[in-house]
């Protein structure tokens, strides 16, 4: 039995855990998978049951099922979207140059859903040099400053939310963070971040006729998709960054927070396959 239930329950958990961020708004893998198990093993044979820990999927297995789930919703746009999220993101990356720019989250894994928005780090020198740029360039964007505690320490970050095509919201750390090794909640592995070549190369690997097409003409296949997508998008939900590499576990917030660097000084691990590019 125990075989079994190890298995097949775990992932009905995870899959009613993935239905119920999505569809009912819970905000946390914690709770997800806790109302899910009390649910489906209230179900047994009329009798409330225990949950042994064991029964419970991992953060990173309910985030497989959000996957599956979202796949089966959007169907084949999901891949055009993701393309002109790319683009959308490569342009950005390249107007803010001077500082380092990085690209984390669904849009580099490719892990988005209806409603994703990019996440780019920067890395300036001076932050009043960051947001004259950034005026310079004519975004419009809104400015907040969110204060964390890791590790016992109080952290506070910068970030800026910028409305483009699709949002992006920029978020602020020290030079000398550049080359830390941020790490997901979720699977314990680094985080994703790529440079303007990296993601080039993305792109020219996952999407090779699109980004042939892109630089022959400037045309970005999925676009059309993308400002379809951001109209019928619903507004700013409790579960939005569900898919995110950053998303939190048990305690915290679904939606990813900064800061979850180790050594500064170790160097990063890039994505498979794109180890000399930056």
């Amino acid at each position: 039995m125990s075989a079994e239930r190890f298995g097949g329950l775990r992932a009905r958990i995870a899959a009613e855990a993935a239905r119920l961020m999505v569809e009912e708004g819970v905000d946390q893998y914690f709770t997800a998978k806790r109302i899910a198990a009390k649910r489906l093993l209230g179900q047994v044979e009329g009798r409330r049951a225990r949950c042994r820990p064991a029964d419970l999927p991992s953060n990173g297995e309910i985030r497989e099922a959000l996957l599956l789930f979202v796949e089966r919703a959007e169907g084949s746009g999901r891949t055009r979207r993701l393309f002109a999220l790319r683009i959308v993101a490569l342009e950005a990356m390249r107007a803010l140059a001077p500082f380092s720019p990085r690209l984390i989250g669904s849009v580099s894994t490719g892990h988005i859903r209806r409603g994703s928005d990019i996440d780019l780090h920067v890395f300036p020198a001076d932050e009043e040099a960051l947001e004259r740029h950034v005026r310079a360039l004519g975004w419009a964007f809104d400015r907040e400053r969110v204060t964390i505690q890791k590790g016992g320490e109080i952290r506070e970050y910068l970030h800026y939310h910028v409305a483009d095509v699709a949002p992006i919201e920029l978020t602020v750390y020290a030079p000398r963070e550049l080359r830390a090794r941020p790490r997901s909640s979720t699977d314990g592995k680094p985080i994703v971040r790529l440079g303007v070549a990296a993601l080039s190369a993305l792109c020219a690997r996952d999407h090779p006729a699109a980004w042939a097409r892109y630089l022959e003409t400037g045309e970005v296949e999925g676009m059309d998709a993308l400002l379809e997508a951001d109209e019928e998008a619903p507004l700013p939900g409790p579960f939005d960054g569900l898919l995110d590499d950053g998303a939190e576990g048990e305690d915290e917030p679904a939606c990813a927070e900064p800061g979850e660097e180790d050594d500064p000084d170790q160097a990063y691990d890039p994505l498979p396959g794109f180890e000399g590019v930056v």
